[in-house]
């Protein structure tokens, strides 16, 4: 999300409670479900609220949602990563990062930005796990609760 003074924080998400926030973001992790466009099944932990880093906690929270697609069968996600690089900007995400990490078995990653919605996700295909699987981590902009609430 590129709006923030600081690249490494959040940019402002605007003035929510922490169940609407939550609610937010378990949103855009279902968009992306139905992005990835094949049957399988989806983790089921639901959204979490963490502090904004530098902000004060009371009054200051990022929601995250991470979360595993396992598909019907292995073969499935065979290109997904190549089609989600180009369906999410179709849907008002900008890819910033696609490619091979670090790791041993140089997983495809990307990772993309919705200024609209305030959220940023990474997207990592475990292809060489049994079975294969995406990995998913959203995150929101920094939001502010209401005058006179606490973060929940």
């Amino acid at each position: 999300m590129t709006d923030a003074k600081d690249s490494d924080s959040p940019p402002f998400a605007g003035i929510s409670t922490t169940s609407q926030a939550t609610d937010a973001t378990e949103k855009v992790s279902s968009e992306l479900f139905d992005l990835i466009g094949l049957k399988g099944k989806a983790t089921e932990p639901g959204p979490g609220v963490l502090e904004c880093a530098g902000k004060d906690p009371e009054k200051y929270f990022t929601t995250f949602h991470s979360w595993t697609f396992t598909p019907a069968s292995p073969g499935q996600l065979d290109g997904v990563m190549e089609r989600l690089k180009e369906e999410l900007p179709k849907h008002g995400w900008k890819v910033v990062e696609f490619g091979p990490d670090t790791s041993k078995n140089k997983n495809v990653r990307i990772t993309a930005d919705n200024d609209a919605k305030k959220h940023s996700v990474k997207i990592t295909h475990w292809a060489k796990d049994n079975p294969p699987q995406l990995n998913m981590m959203v995150v929101s902009g920094c939001y502010q609760v209401p005058d006179g609430e606490k973060v929940q």
